[in-house]
């Protein structure tokens, strides 16, 4: 965590985009670690029947990043394609 209190600015809102923005930051952060996160358990995932019912979810969260720009859409995309192969090359 950042000290606010020997930042450049002078301006209120200055001071105020500051706090703005790292509270941004932590909030996307804590979304793109979630992501992963869920990225990482369905690439290990053995059964195909939760994998299915897994991946609709990842999809949703990956369109989600995607439409708040913490990821680039074409990333969401490429992650959305290789995860729903996965899914379908399980047995």
């Amino acid at each position: 965590m950042h000290s606010h209190l020997n930042d450049m600015a002078n301006h209120k809102s200055a001071l105020k985009r500051i706090r703005q923005n790292e509270v941004r930051r932590l909030r996307n952060r804590y979304y793109h670690k979630t992501a992963r996160t869920a990225l990482k358990i369905l690439r290990n995932e053995e059964d195909k029947a939760a994998a299915t019912e897994q991946l609709p979810k990842v999809i949703s969260l990956l369109d989600k990043l995607a439409k708040k720009n913490i990821i680039h859409k074409n990333k969401a995309a490429n992650l959305k394609s290789k995860l729903t192969k996965h899914v379908n090359k399980l047995a």
